[in-house]
């Protein structure tokens, strides 16, 4: 008589992986760029620094960015300040200041708010929606880290990562 194991299931959807980077201020670090190699997506939460900044990271998936309080001059005119981006079923917020964020996320449907700003990275559950501050992938401030973030989604299920890099 022979027992069997657990069986192991596969799902036939893929994992989804969403890079996150906030306050680049005009410097696009190597090793971001590396650390974004391989996502499907990249949401930028504001103060890009220069259009250059999204052409870098156009090369390494589509972008969708939003205008951060230091994002001034012609090439940001046409960044708004906030953007919604839907993939696979799961409604994502992004904004460059969660202080200004002017909805409820929960009531809006929203699983999860992007925002920078602070410089801290941080993973947060309010009430239910995912708070990610990817932190600051450009010029180093004070003793905070260099990092940004990722969101992974698998049928429905998000887990929310910070990567350090310096």
């Amino acid at each position: 008589m022979s027992e069997k194991g657990p069986q192991a299931t596969f799902s036939d959807e893929p994992v989804i992986r969403i890079g996150l980077i906030s306050d680049t201020h005009g410097l696009l670090r190597p090793e971001a760029k590396q650390a974004l190699a391989g996502v499907e997506r990249i949401i930028h939460a504001g103060d890009i620094g220069a259009q250059s900044i999204l052409d870098q990271l156009e090369s390494v998936a589509p972008v969708v960015a939003v205008r951060g309080n230091n994002d001034k001059g012609e090439w940001a005119r046409s960044i708004a300040d906030t953007e919604i981006v839907k993939i696979a079923g799961v409604m994502i917020f992004t904004l460059h200041d969660v202080k200004e964020l002017a909805v409820d996320p929960k009531a809006s449907g929203y699983a999860v708010v992007v925002a920078g700003h602070s410089h801290r990275p941080s993973i947060e559950n309010r009430d239910g929606v995912l708070f990610v501050n990817p932190g600051s992938a450009g010029p180093r401030r004070f003793n905070l880290p260099v990092s940004l973030g990722y969101l992974e989604i698998e049928r429905g299920a998000i887990h929310a990562h910070l990567r350090t890099l310096l």
